[in-house]
């Protein structure tokens, strides 16, 4: 495992990242689990290099945790506490994994260069949840997706940091037209409906909520989707 002190990294920095996909109408966030004793569930994040603009930083982070490139991302806030640091966790780490620790004489560096106060930045993507191969890194025990509303005890804030992120999610959702992110190519207004539904977690009616989106004039119509049901076939769409 590198130091983190020797790296190329910009100090007091970091980014995290909240990833969202929908799968069984339900909106769900990729998780790693980390490889130590005790139960410490993180978000994806990283380090900025000297040299690295921070979206290509946040890019690569997000790609090396989910095998896929062009991902939707977006910088949605700074959490920048004069008291955001990792010390608790860390020394909670540290009690329950003293035998990992053992009499490495650097590990006061890394220690004093971890538990600083750090500044994150806040990035969540959107992203096709058929597509995503979930990837571990050294350090994960496991990465899986989590329910929105059934998420792991995380570490320092980053409970918060989701619930910052799905806030400003949906926000975005009619403005800037994010929604259509975390559907396959092809979808029926249904499903549109189904997501919206499952992101704002409140119904809505299905005439209404039809006419708004075709207003929004960004959907090409295709032909109907049989299933061989007896009930009227329904329509694909996709973005123009």
């Amino acid at each position: 495992m590198h130091k983190l002190s020797e790296q190329n990294y910009i100090h007091q920095i970091s980014i995290d990242c909240v990833i969202f996909g929908y799968h069984d109408k339900q909106l769900k966030v990729l998780i790693p689990k980390l490889h130590f004793n005790g139960d410490f569930w993180a978000l994806p994040s990283g380090f900025v290099n000297q040299d690295e603009d921070i979206d290509n930083a946040a890019e690569r982070i997000l790609q090396d945790r989910t095998g896929i490139k062009n991902i939707y991302l977006e910088q949605f806030y700074i959490f920048g506490k004069a008291n955001r640091n990792s010390v608790d966790f860390i020394n909670r780490l540290i009690d329950l994994n003293i035998d990992l620790v053992g009499k490495n004489i650097n590990i006061q560096k890394e220690y004093d260069w971890f538990t600083t106060r750090f500044i994150s930045v806040g990035y969540y993507a959107l992203v096709d949840f058929a597509k995503v191969i979930p990837q571990k890194t050294e350090l994960d025990e496991s990465i899986e997706w989590y329910n929105i509303n059934d998420l792991p005890p995380m570490i320092m804030d980053h409970n918060e940091i989701i619930l910052k992120a799905l806030e400003t999610l949906r926000k975005n959702l009619d403005e800037k037209l994010t929604a259509f992110n975390l559907l396959p190519e092809t979808f029926t207004m249904k499903e549109i409906q189904e997501l919206y539904e499952t992101i704002f977690d409140r119904t809505f009616v299905r005439t209404n909520f039809q006419k708004k989106i075709l207003e929004f004039n960004v959907l090409e119509r295709l032909e109907k989707k049989f299933t061989g049901a007896k009930n009227k076939a329904p329509y694909l769409y996709k973005l123009k």
